[in-house]
């Protein structure tokens, strides 16, 4: 069989995306704008156990050029006639207004469905041999291409292809294969040493890290000038950074100014691996003995060590002093710190430590983490470090908001005119009596369509609504959509299951376009049951915006009648699946939560039981009927666990619903339900909650046609002991 399409569920009659950048990680569901790999799609018939298939003779592509029809909505793909002289396939002189539709050799799709295979199994010799028939497939051929001379930069033993892919880029000039692979040249003629070569290639359209950082290096290698703001810009943790970061500071390029924030940084997010990487950057072998030690316990460490002197020693008890706020007592500890070590290590350095014990405690959601903030003193911290002085002022049972402004003044101007710091400075200046400040604050961002752009407009007294919508997409709109080459081969492989491919293809071809081209591809993604790239695409819209399309509610009501059954808000369902899988009946996450509503195995079998759903098996659990029943079941039971908070809900549906419940514990008083979804620990649930139910607000002017209110939607959280949750 040679094409599966993913089992999208088909709907003919139903009508936060940052540019796309490339990055390492495909596999899996990332559910935040890009939702890159999709697991669980089905494989073609008898492909895995397929012998390996000897060259064969390439079919004559002029029998693959036929005319068609006039194109209609329902028509398929077409490949513009431009692309097609461009390419050699017709001659200059065919009619401009002749519709032309590519038709793929049988033979070639499947040999280009076994490269794939191959290239996974990583089974280069089968590839090989298959390329030739397989690159005879005028709309994927050149990925079984691509995926062999990737493989040829990627095996560092063999030189790089350099003629092969010159040859390739030759005759594949436009795209995102040819941009991809000139990536991917640079960092093996970069890690080669062929630094010259890698500055001839030029710059690459969708740049990621390692790319970034091997051209740095390769123009520094080459004599050209590289500055500092440059290299801390590009600086991912990542092989070819690495690289880059050596030299750059052997070089004095970059130093301890630098290097200090960003291993203190890290430090605090955790990622400790990263950090003893970037330590042994700035730190000689010995002072890495000690570095080591403290990070193994930091406590038995300061024993006895005299105050510091040099500005590496300053460095490592300054460290060391930062680990004990997330030890089991940090009362005891900061104790400590104020007997032993105040006056030994500089001011600035103390307030740093003194952050640490704020973030730690902030985490923890504990009341005391603002004491601890305001012993940091005014100077600059990481992002990370200051959202999290602003989140720990507005926990507390009386809101203090001459301090939550001064959190929010602390901040770099680019992190405070966020709209989350614009709403919560304009709510300080709104507390302070400074009335009319506040309107502007609230002005600047009460056009956004989002979590804090709705609140702001419902501070200033506005009746909350959707925009208006756009004209329709025409059919000859809809028609260049569809002639467009980037857009047809992501097609392709979204119908073959192929998303690592078919989203990034996708998103490359949307560059460049207007609001009516990328309605017009949104409305392309719609008929052909692409739902993630009806919201995606339709996102980038700066001026027209259709809702329709943004907040698609495709199954044709078979969602909101399974929502009504056990009386769930059937918009929130909506929001939520919006949020969880972009309406991917298949989606598979990286934790192994599946279907629309992303259930985890263990909950999936847990509810099927408690409900008394008879024949249940997890293959099952990507069926719309099975899918649904179970979450929506699932989701009114969290729901009525947590007195029907739609703001606890959400959070349990995604952490679990013990978490909610131990967060709630810790409150002193009452909160806003604004301030319970911001201050929640887990940074994916806490975008989660805010995006769910900012989802669930639109949907539900859409389907009643009425004014809807996030802010009652909302509501307030009221503190109630911690309890045993019998949920899964």
């Amino acid at each position: 069989m040679l094409s599966n399409r993913q089992r999208y569920q088909k709907n003919p009659n139903i009508s936060a995306l940052a540019p796309f950048r490339r990055t390492g990680a495909s596999l899996g569901l990332a559910l935040t704008l890009g939702l890159a790999g999709c697991a669980g799609a089905e494989k073609p018939a008898n492909s895995a156990n397929a012998a390996p298939i000897p060259a064969a003779p390439a079919p004559d592509l002029r029998a693959t050029l036929a005319p068609a029809a006039p194109a209609s909505m329902e028509s398929p793909a077409a490949v513009q006639l431009a692309s097609l002289q461009a390419g050699g396939l017709l001659p200059k002189q065919a009619a401009p207004e002749e519709t032309v539709t590519l038709v793929t050799p049988p033979v070639s799709r499947q040999a280009v469905i076994d490269a794939r295979e191959a290239m996974q199994k990583k089974r280069w010799a089968d590839l090989e041999r298959l390329l030739p028939v397989a690159k005879s497939d005028p709309l994927l051929g050149s990925y079984a291409e691509y995926w062999l001379l990737r493989q040829k930069l990627w095996d560092s033993t063999q030189p790089v292809p350099d003629a092969q892919i010159q040859d390739f880029l030759q005759r594949h000039i436009h795209g995102y294969l040819p941009d991809r692979l000139k990536g991917d040249w640079i960092v093996a003629a970069t890690r080669a040493g062929d630094y010259a070569r890698a500055v001839s290639l030029g710059e690459v359209v969708n740049v990621d890290a390692h790319e970034a950082c091997s051209m740095l290096m390769a123009r520094h290698m080459t004599g050209q000038k590289v500055s500092t703001a440059q290299a801390m810009q590009a600086f991912e943790p990542n092989r070819s950074c690495w690289t880059m970061l050596d030299e750059f500071e052997n070089k004095g390029i970059v130093g301890w100014k630098e290097l200090e924030p960003l291993l203190r940084e890290t430090l605090e997010t955790g990622k400790t691996g990263n950090a003893q990487r970037l330590a042994a950057v700035m730190f000689d072998a010995p002072a890495m003995v000690q570095y080591a030690a403290l990070m193994k316990n930091p406590r038995k460490w300061l024993s006895g060590r005299p105050a510091p002197k040099s500005r590496t020693d300053i460095e490592l008890v300054t460290i060391a002093l930062s680990r004990l706020a997330y030890g089991k007592d940090r009362e005891a500890s900061a104790a400590y710190i104020d007997a032993q070590w105040a006056k030994a290590i500089p001011k600035a350095n103390l307030e740093w430590v003194w952050s640490q014990f704020g973030l730690a405690a902030a985490l923890n959601v504990e009341l005391n983490a603002a004491g601890w903030y305001r012993r940091s003193g005014n100077a600059r911290l990481s992002d990370y470090n200051h959202a999290w002085q602003v989140r720990a002022e507005l926990r507390q049972p009386r809101i203090d908001w001459n301090w939550v402004a001064k959190a929010i003044r602390r901040m770099s101007a680019r992190q405070a005119a966020e709209p989350v710091w614009v709403y919560w400075y304009g709510r300080a200046l709104a507390a302070q009596g400074n009335k009319e400040a506040a309107r502007q604050h609230f002005e600047s961002i009460a056009g956004e369509l989002s979590f804090y752009g709705q609140l702001a407009a419902e501070e200033l007294g506005r009746t909350p609504s959707i925009p208006p919508a756009p004209a329709p997409v025409t059919a000859a709109e809809l028609q260049e959509a569809r002639n467009n080459p980037g857009l047809q081969r992501a097609i392709a492989m979204f119908h073959l299951g192929w998303r690592p491919e078919a989203v990034p293809e996708w998103s490359y071809a949307l560059r460049g376009m207007n609001d009516r081209q990328l309605l017009a591809a949104a409305e392309l993604a719609r008929q052909e049951h692409i739902y993630d790239r009806v919201v995606n695409t339709s996102l980038l819209t700066r001026d027209q915006i259709d809702f329709s399309q943004r907040f698609i509610a495709p199954f044709e009501g078979r969602v909101a009648e399974k929502a009504r059954q056990i009386n769930l808000d059937p918009a929130w369902v909506y929001g939520l699946i919006r949020q969880e899988s972009r309406f991917i009946m298949d989606a598979r996450s990286n934790v192994g939560a599946s279907g629309l509503m992303q259930l985890m195995p263990a909950t999936a079998r847990w509810v099927a039981a408690k409900i008394g759903m008879t024949g249940f098996t997890p293959s099952a659990v990507n069926d719309f009927d099975t899918n649904t029943i179970l979450g929506t079941n699932y989701l009114s039971m969290v729901l009525n666990d947590l007195n029907g908070s739609e703001v606890l809900a959400t959070a349990g549906y995604n952490a679990g619903p013990r978490r909610p419940v131990q967060w709630r514990s810790k409150l002193a008083a009452p909160v806003e339900g604004a301030i319970f979804a911001e201050t929640i620990p887990f940074t994916e649930t806490r975008l989660y909650v805010k995006n769910v139910l900012s989802n669930a607000t639109y949907y539900a002017m859409m389907f009643t046609g009425k004014p809807h209110s996030l802010k009652e939607r909302l509501g307030v959280v009221s503190p109630a002991p911690n309890k045993q949750v019998a949920l899964p």
